[in-house]
């Protein structure tokens, strides 16, 4: 076949197209229509071979991207997981020591405010007691007891029962790790 028996076939072809097509659309003109019957050109092989190549790379990447994304996945699930498991026990058990020394520490608190106080109050009644003796001592006319300090009468004292240290920490472990050498 020569060139221009291609052309005729093209032509007949775009005569049956445009009878199937009673009404033609606006924006398509019969020059268009014909060059769509007409076989491409080189130059149009060539840019759509290149489309297609590019699009076979793109496609290419884009299932890469879903392997990686696969094993990730993967690993995530057979490895990540069960370590933050195992992190989430460790801590667990963490948070419940720190709930502990909490506890501990406001007992401890509660202990020191009550000390506090007792001693505030055994401070007071020493200064009165102390205090009232001296005016007593200075008041009386005998020379050697004013400059001599006289004790006050010893009050016995009973501690509280308290709290142990030892009841809490181990002393295996509180007098060796921290000793000052």
């Amino acid at each position: 076949m020569s060139a221009g028996g291609g052309r005729e076939e093209g032509a007949a072809a775009m005569l049956q197209l445009l009878r199937e097509q009673p009404e033609p659309q606006a924006e398509e003109s019969g020059a268009e229509r014909f060059a769509l019957c007409l076989p491409p050109g080189e130059e149009e092989v060539k840019e759509v071979e290149e489309t297609i190549e590019e699009m076979l790379i793109r496609l290419d990447e884009f299932c890469g991207m879903t392997d990686v994304i696969r094993s990730d996945t993967s690993q995530i699930l057979d490895e990540t997981i069960p370590l933050i498991k195992a992190k989430v026990v460790e801590m667990n058990n963490i948070y419940a020591k720190v709930d502990k020394l909490e506890a501990f520490v406001k007992m401890v608190g509660r202990h020191v405010s009550f000390l506090e106080e007792q001693v505030l109050q055994a401070e007071g009644n020493h200064n009165t007691v102390s205090h009232a003796v001296r005016k007593l001592l200075q008041s009386a006319a005998i020379p050697s007891f004013k400059n001599k300090h006289t004790p006050s009468a010893q009050h016995t004292y009973d501690l509280p029962k308290l709290y142990r240290t030892e009841d809490y920490f181990p002393t295996n472990y509180v007098g060796t790790k921290y000793q000052s050498h």
